[in-house]
This record gives C-alpha cells, structure tokens and sequence, in this order.
C-alpha cells in the first residue's frame, strides 16, 4: 500500500542521520518502549468508549511506534518492517491450520487448547514449566489470568465460579482478621494480593476480560465524580467545601440520573 511506504519513507527520513529529527534520531528499542506500551493503553482507551474516530487516530500511533522499532533494526541489519509482517502472516497462518488447512476443533475451547501447543511447539528448548512464556513485565492483573489460563490447562482449577466466590470470600476474611490484627503493612499487601488474584479469578471464569472490567469501572467513577463536581461548581463550592454526607448523596443523585430515575 502506498500509504505504508510513506509511512516507512516518513520514518526512515525522521531517523536520517544528517537531515533527521534530533530526539528520534537519540531514541533506542529501551527509550521508546514506555510509549508503544502507552499507546497500546490508549488503543484500549479508544475501544473502551466507543470511540472511532479517536480509535482511527491511536491505531495510527501504534503502528507508528511498530514502524519506529523496525527502522532501528534495519538500521542495525537485524530485519526490516516487511520481515515483521512476512513473519505474522506465517506465524498466524501456522496457528490457524482450522482455516488454513484441514483440522477441525469442536469449539473455541479445544481450538484454545490446540493454540497453545502450537505455540508450545515453536519454543526453541523444551519448557521448564507450563507457566513459561508468561512475561513479568505484564500489568499484574493481565499477568494474573494468564497465570491462571496457564495452570487450568493442566486440570489446577476451579470448578465453577461459586467456587471462586466462596475464595474471595475466604479472602476477604482473611484480610479483615489483619486489619483486625493490626497487621504490619506488608502482610496486609499480601493478602490484598490474594484478594485480588481470587477476583481476577471469578473474571475469568465469567468470560470477563478483568482489565477491560476495572477500565470500564474507571471510566464509570470519573463520569459521575465529574458530574458530582459540575453540581458544586454550579453552586458555588467545591468537593473540598462540601462534607461526606453531601458528596455522598450526590453520588447517589449521579448513579440515579445515569439510570433515568
């Protein structure tokens, strides 16, 4: 597409050591890595609210941060933007021989299972663990499912989402015998995490992305904090100059309208 190759020729003209930006000709695979990640967010962001034209514009950003990685590569000899693509294309051919070749699943869960032997499969040395591949610099939540995802494969699970909530609830006992307790901070972190991990858990089970969950439970909070304040603002006052029983019972005023009571 004529369209890409202005893309690469933009980038390759950005990096030029003598005619070329100074910031982007400085950056590295380290320096520019915090923003592939953060435009990735923002893709996310986009979908979450439903937004197409922001969604158009943050897809952009993204593939400009993919196209930014490849001119270092290239510059370095490594491999270039077209050996990025040529090498998806094989690599989600091969793990779609369903539509690609002749296998045949049942449904999405034995499809789900046969992914990750292929996947198994192209590894270079033979895992050492069913949890390998898994990597740590993953937000925790993310991380969290597909620990879990990882272990369910080998039969480590829970039966049914009940029983996820009689963990969680067990959970949350026990951090209410450390806040009891007094406890010092770093144990009441722990058993935090174990909360949290029980309910990314139940997300899980219930076919619910826990990321997209928490995004969307932000996003609620912000629209009718915001909405809280706009009432004050128009009084007068701000949420400092208003008590908790006010800014209660105008959160509750927010979650009526929002329900059209």
């Amino acid at each position: 597409m004529q369209e890409v190759k202005q893309l690469l020729s933009l980038m390759e003209r950005l990096r030029d050591p003598h005619a070329g930006c100074p910031w982007d000709r400085a950056q590295t695979y380290a320096s520019i890595a915090p923003y592939t990640i953060e435009e990735a967010y923002e893709v996310a962001d986009a979908i979450a609210r439903g937004d197409r034209a922001e969604l158009k514009q943050e897809l952009g950003d993204l593939l400009f941060q993919v196209v930014f990685h490849a001119q270092l590569a290239r510059e370095e000899g490594a491999f270039t933007f077209a050996d990025v693509a040529a090498a998806v294309t094989e690599k989600m051919t091969r793990r779609h021989p369903h539509v690609f070749g002749e296998a045949r699943y049942a449904d999405r869960v034995e499809q789900s299972h046969a992914w990750e032997r292929l996947k198994a499969a192209e590894r270079d040395t033979p895992a050492d663990s069913v949890l390998d591949g898994i990597p740590p610099t993953l937000p925790a939540m993310t991380r969290a499912t597909k620990l879990q995802r990882k272990a369910a494969q080998v039969g480590f699970d829970w039966s049914a989402p009940m029983a996820v909530l009689e963990k969680i609830t067990e959970e949350l006992t026990e951090v209410r015998c450390e806040l009891e307790a007094a406890a010092i901070p770093a144990r009441l972190a722990e058993e935090l995490g174990d909360l949290l991990f029980a309910c990314v858990n139940l997300a899980r089970h219930l076919a619910v992305e826990p990321e997209s969950a928490l995004r969307l439970a932000n996003l609620k909070f912000e629209r009718r904090f915001r909405r809280l304040e706009s009432w004050l603002k128009a009084a007068g006052r701000t949420p400092q100059q208003a008590g908790l029983a006010e800014l209660d019972a105008l959160w509750e005023r927010a979650k009526a309208e929002e329900r059209g009571e």
